[in-house]
């Protein structure tokens, strides 16, 4: 049973968790339908897969908060939030062409065996036509195999590494969320202003496929302005105490420390650096800094002090509409529909899940049919506004998101425990945009859709 308490208003259905560790069969068995898990009732079930225990229960929780705002707006409830700022005017507030929607939903407990198994249970016990979710690049591109395998549809959740839309990518899967790569591209000129062209960096990195691929993004993009990588270390996700990483930093003549940490992941290392009292160190005649090219409000909160002055970046921020106006419309919709219900600002991980969500629904009522490779051919190319991004762009070749990328810096004097970071530069689309066979995202074959019919 799912941990989130929240009520459901009737909605939900129950789906068993299945064990971490149990065996994964790869055959789905394929029923009469027209394609898997065609609904046939005055109802259809949708699959929220997230991480409820572990480093990233934050960010899920708030996903799963996000998750049932969207299906209470599709269903006609609530001020309808982003429907009525989406550019696309499909959505009539009765569900998905009719149908009243259900959910069910899993804990991941960011582990790739656990979320296959929720999202197998989802699919094949509860009937959910789609699944989305997650806060892991690991997990994301395990479900995302899984998904193009059993022939639904994956709209990913929180997930920043490249092998998602890249050497991983799948034609049933699609990234709202932005990218290491674009992290990197958008990270650089602000770097290179705040702190110099002549800096050494020391990488403490999580040792699966995001951390590494965001540690080639930020080595490649700050390489290329002059700073020199000096040392790159690898760290378990399950890893809580961080002293033993911070030591050698101090044993080096790094001037940098980067944090390719997430969730209570970087809370933890971050904590143990100025602990450590590395921000306060002076090294080649420079003031230490440290770095952490991803994070958010929830992060930010959880780090308190430490994160002050720190730059990274963000998806999307829920003050963007009020700094940065009109172009970021349906943020202040989101905002104020997910402030009235939970009493606090949305993260960007509930951001990206509500969209998607949005995003799967108006794709199907666009190719009035359920069917997965309809949705496919609705989403490959859409060009999109109102959603609180600016002008985005799903582009086919890969089923990346194209769109503004945030960068963020800790707040030295918040205003309050919601609004602990500050905006520092929103880099364009076009900056942040790289061909479909960049290096960072070679190999793999995006393939062709599967109905499971």
């Amino acid at each position: 049973m799912s941990k989130f308490s929240i009520s459901r208003r009737g909605l939900i259905k129950t789906g068993a968790m299945v064990g971490a560790g149990l065996a994964m069969p790869t055959i789905f068995t394929r029923s009469a339908s027209a394609f898997t898990n065609e609904p046939t009732g005055g109802t259809v079930t949708l699959g929220f897969n997230v991480p409820q225990s572990g480093p990233y229960a934050d960010e899920g929780l708030d996903e799963l908060r996000a998750f049932e705002l969207a299906v209470e707006h599709l269903n006609g409830g609530g001020d309808g939030g982003m429907l009525n700022t989406f550019s696309s005017k499909v959505l009539e507030g009765n569900g998905i062409l009719g149908k009243k929607i259900e959910f069910v939903t899993g804990d991941t407990q960011t582990k790739s065996d656990a979320a296959r198994a929720s999202a197998r249970s989802m699919i094949e016990k509860d009937g959910a036509i789609m699944i989305s979710g997650g806060s892991s690049s690991g997990v994301a591109v395990a479900v995302q195999a899984l998904c193009q395998e059993a022939g639904v549809i994956f709209m990913a959740g929180l997930t920043h590494a490249n092998d998602t839309t890249g050497k991983d990518k799948k034609a049933n899967g699609f990234r709202h969320f932005f990218n290491s790569y674009m992290s990197g591209a958008a990270l650089a000129p602000v770097l290179k202003n705040a702190y110099g062209a002549d800096r050494k960096a020391y990488h403490l990195t999580a040792d699966y496929n995001w951390g590494y691929t965001t540690e080639e993004a930020i080595r490649a993009s700050t390489e290329a302005m002059g700073w020199e990588t000096v040392e790159a270390v690898k760290t378990p996700l399950t890893q809580t105490d961080f002293s033993s990483y911070i030591t050698p930093v101090l044993q080096s003549d790094a001037d940098i420390l980067v944090l390719n940490h997430y969730g209570g992941n970087m809370v933890n290392s971050l904590t143990n650096a100025v602990q450590f009292g590395l921000r306060d160190r002076m090294v080649n005649g420079k003031q230490f800094e440290i770095v952490v090219p991803l994070y958010s409000e929830l992060m930010a909160r959880g780090a308190g002090e430490n994160v002050k002055g720190i730059i990274g970046s963000q998806n999307w921020d829920w003050k963007l509409e009020n700094e940065l106006g009109d172009r970021y419309t349906g943020t202040n919709a989101f905002v104020r529909s997910f402030g009235e219900k939970y009493g606090f600002p949305p993260s960007q991980a509930a951001h990206t899940c509500y969209v998607q969500t949005l995003l799967y629904a108006d794709a199907v009522a666009r190719a009035g049919s359920f069917n997965p490779c309809a949705v496919v051919e609705a989403l490959e190319g859409f060009e999109f506004d109102g959603l609180g991004n600016g002008p985005t762009l799903y582009r086919a070749e890969d089923h990346q998101c194209f769109k503004d990328v945030i960068v963020v810096r800790g707040k030295e004097n918040p205003e309050s425990e919601f609004d602990l970071v500050e905006i520092v530069e929103v880099t364009p689309t076009e900056q942040v945009t790289y061909a479909p066979d960049h290096p960072q995202f070679a190999g793999g074959d995006l393939g062709t859709c599967n109905s499971g019919a």
